[in-house]
This record gives structure tokens, sequence and C-alpha cells, in this order.
């Protein structure tokens, strides 16, 4: 069945020789993968057509979609946006590498969730216009999480600790999964915040990378089978 559909690319794998497993968010059908063929062929046409497949390009696609298969085909395929900054900007690129990562781990259901496409869309079309995009990654994960369906709870103002197992603000420490002190600070101002209002969290690069780790944890106590992205490494090194 031939259909249009607008998607984010989240990852490719090699496959065989020569052929591309591209792994995306379809706006129409949540996680589906697509084979390309002869996609690392040395041609220019095979060139030319791996370069869509970029860590969260955004496309318009003609798909050839067959129910119940696990590899699908792609028809035709045109960018949907075109990003000024992502791939040029190294600290950029390594936030594209780390999330990219993150979410083709963690996106895994094949059923339409247009608001979460749209989040993604334009989110990222706002890194690539943004100058301040230091905790971008930080508030890119608390606000997925909502999608996911363990979105911390709205902070209380009393609150002095934050439990990371259950999803709620608490007045007295419940073990090892509690938090307090500047990363319970950090995360009540960071939730129910827009990307227009980074600009407003001040944090050290030490801070943030210790905030990023509790950020990671929560995602690690929340959903099963859930890995740490190998590009941690990569991120770490370039905000240090």
């Amino acid at each position: 069945m031939l259909s249009k559909s607008s998607v984010i690319v989240l990852s490719k794998l090699k496959y065989k020789d020569y052929d591309l497993i591209v792994r995306t968010y379809n706006k129409e059908r949540g996680a589906i993968s697509y084979l390309i063929k002869g996609g690392l062929k040395s041609t220019k046409s095979s060139r030319a057509k791996s370069v869509y497949f970029q860590p969260l390009m955004q496309l318009s696609i003609e798909e050839n979609y067959k129910p119940n298969q696990s590899l699908h085909y792609l028809k035709e395929v045109k960018t949907n946006y075109i990003y000024r900054t992502l791939y040029t900007n190294v600290y950029k690129s390594s936030i594209v590498l780390f999330l990219s990562e993150l979410m083709a781990n963690v996106l895994k259901e094949e059923e339409k969730n247009e608001d979460l496409f749209n989040f993604i869309e334009t989110a990222f079309q706002y890194l690539d216009s943004e100058d301040n995009y230091a905790n971008f990654h930080l508030l890119f994960l608390l606000k997925l999480s909502r999608y996911l369906g363990f979105q911390p709870e709205t902070p209380k103002f009393e609150s002095q600790y934050f439990n990371l197992q259950t999803g709620y603000f608490e007045t007295t420490s419940k073990g090892r999964f509690s938090i307090s002190g500047r990363n319970l600070t950090l995360l009540k101002a960071l939730l129910g915040i827009n990307f227009d209002d980074l600009d407003n969290i001040k944090m050290n690069a030490s801070e943030r990378q210790d905030f990023l780790g509790i950020v990671l944890l929560y995602f690690e106590l929340h959903l099963e089978g859930f890995k740490r992205p190998k590009s941690l490494t990569v991120l770490s090194e370039v905000f240090r």
C-alpha cells in the first residue's frame, strides 16, 4: 500500500554489503524501520540517497507499507526541513547523536502518536535556530518522559525530596532514589518551562553532567531494558 507521511530519522544500520536499515519515527505509524537497497554503494545516486538518513533528519516520504512486516520500503524521499546548524556545530551535533540514539532505544511502539511526533519535530527545529542550547537535552528528556508515560509530578514548593522510583515529590527521604539539594532545585526549575525559558536556567558543566546522570537513572527506573547511549561519552567530553 502506497501512502505519504512525514518521518524523523532515529538511526541507520548497515545491512548486508550495501543496504541500510533506517529506523524512523513516522507521524502516522510511530516507530517504523525501512530497508534502503543499495544505500551504501559508491555510486553518485547512492551517496545522494544516504544523505537523507542523518540522525533526526525531517523527511517527507512516500512509502510502501505492508502491515505485519518488520521492514518497509520507500518509494520517494524529500527533505521536510533543512537544518542550518545541527550538523556543523560540534556541540549541537553531539546533542543530536545522543538524543537520536536514546530515542531509537525507547521509541518502540508501532502506533500513531502525532503529539509526540510534533514535539520532536518542533524541538529540533528550535535547537537548530538557537544560540543558547547547553541545557536543551535536559529539558528535552524531561518533556519526553511525559509522552513515555512517567513524567514527574508537578513540583510542590514544600517538598525537599524527589523520589526517582515513584516520580513524586516528598517531604522526607525514602532512600537511595530520593534526590535533594541542587539537583532538586534544577528539577523544579526545569519542570513546566518551555524551551524559550532555558536562558533562565543557570548551571555549570559539573552540575549539568550530574543532573543528566539523575535524569538517565530516572529513565532506567521506569523503562525496562533502557540502555544509556554510547554517545553519552562524546556528549560529556564536549560539554565538560
